[in-house]
């Protein structure tokens, strides 16, 4: 699995603070997004000719992470 971290960073002022990917300042939720609606890798890099084909796959890395913590804390219902 990738390493998420070598790919993507987070500070107060880039990106209102969001994760974002090294080099790129695009943030990981947009990529995510992408990936959900059905966009392939090939239609996000044209997109986004600022990120590399590595940031798509940290991405999912990232969010497969956050689905493991998911199991130990669950996110409250409303």
């Amino acid at each position: 699995m990738t390493a998420w971290q070598e790919y993507f960073e987070s500070k107060p002022d880039v990106c209102g603070g969001e994760m974002y990917a090294k080099g790129a300042r695009i943030p990981v939720t947009v990529i995510l997004d992408s990936l959900a609606e059905g966009s392939s890798k090939k239609d996000i890099l044209r997109s986004y000719p600022s990120l590399q084909p590595t940031h798509i796959d940290a991405a999912l890395a990232y969010a497969a992470e956050l689905a493991h913590e998911e199991r130990l804390l669950p996110i409250r219902s409303k």
